[in-house]
């Protein structure tokens, strides 16, 4: 589970964003860490029952760094506000489809897809929806999806016009202009610092198994 201290770190760090307040509580930062990748790995295990493809997959190498990259941001501010996961069988560094767990005081959430993929891998998602529409349709409008899910797939960066190769009569052109396949759940604190938050994530990211393994049927990877 998460510990307290761990969202109360990420809460200090807001207001504390620079490298001498960082380096002074390096310790704190330290125990936060060792209690997300604790907490990573146990999601992971639970998350094994229903996609067997993370089975070897080691938890610190779904967890992303705490520095920022900050050599072409305005954002000068050299740590992030948050601690996060990609769960995906090739880790966080993965292009495929995964998971994605994101916790930050206030702004926590959870997601499941594949974000900005590359000009390839658009193209055989685009075709492999316009051939099986039906089959897609019924994965997301699954009332239990939609409900854990209540936001539908993201909009975020959506073509005006439709893609090249498809025609705006095309009856899944609405999804055919999305340039990322994702769903997301937004997660309080309270929901955070839940004991039951592993069990709770597991159920949603099993709910989206299916949509997972379309996509990844997509790109070739099943």
């Amino acid at each position: 589970m998460i510990d307290p201290n761990t969202l109360k770190f990420l809460t200090i760090l807001q207001k504390n964003n620079n490298k001498p307040w960082f380096d002074e509580h390096k310790q704190r930062y330290l125990e936060a860490k060792e209690n997300f990748v604790n907490f990573v790995a146990e999601l992971l295990e639970s998350m094994c029952d229903f996609d067997k493809s993370l089975l070897h997959l080691e938890p610190k190498n779904c967890c992303f760094r705490i520095n920022r990259d900050v050599r072409f941001s305005k954002n000068k501010m050299p740590y992030k506000n948050n601690m996060a996961a990609y769960i995906n069988e090739t880790g966080k560094k993965g292009e495929g489809p995964g998971y994605y767990f994101h916790m930050q005081p206030g702004k926590s959430f959870l997601a499941a897809g594949i974000w900005m993929p590359n000009p390839e891998n658009l193209a055989r998602i685009r075709q492999e929806i316009d051939y099986n529409y039906l089959q897609f349709k019924k994965i997301i409008n699954n009332n239990t999806f939609k409900n854990e899910f209540p936001g539908g797939l993201s909009a975020e960066d959506k073509l005006k016009r439709p893609p090249k190769g498809y025609e705006e009569s095309n009856p899944a052109i609405d999804v055919l202009k999305n340039k990322s396949f994702i769903v997301t759940h937004t997660l309080s604190d309270k929901e955070i610092l839940n004991p039951s938050l592993t069990g709770n994530l597991s159920k949603s990211f099993k709910l989206a198994f299916p949509f997972i393994r379309f996509l990844k049927t997509a790109i070739g990877e099943i």
